[in-house]
């Protein structure tokens, strides 16, 4: 499964190994990634997009708010 806005993916590498991410854009090679809580969505991570595991979920409509993006992850950690 490719890597596409929108798509809930686990870190394999670095400070944020085995945290679940939702991805707000990708560009070349690299994925800007937000959790809503430590990485906001006013200041994205940039990771390598081979770091990053996509989880099979990918988020269907517009990503706005940082309380949205938990809600996503939350949703996804539980099972919904």
């Amino acid at each position: 499964m490719s890597i596409v806005r929108g798509s809930i993916v686990r870190a394999k590498a670095g400070r944020e190994k085995d945290n679940f991410f939702v991805v707000l854009g990708v560009e070349s090679g690299y994925a800007y990634i937000a959790d809503g809580r430590t990485r906001r969505l006013e200041k994205p991570k940039k990771k390598k997009l081979i770091h990053l595991a996509p989880a099979n979920k990918v988020y269907e409509g517009s990503i706005e708010t940082n309380p949205q993006i938990k809600r996503i992850l939350n949703d996804f950690k539980n099972g919904g």
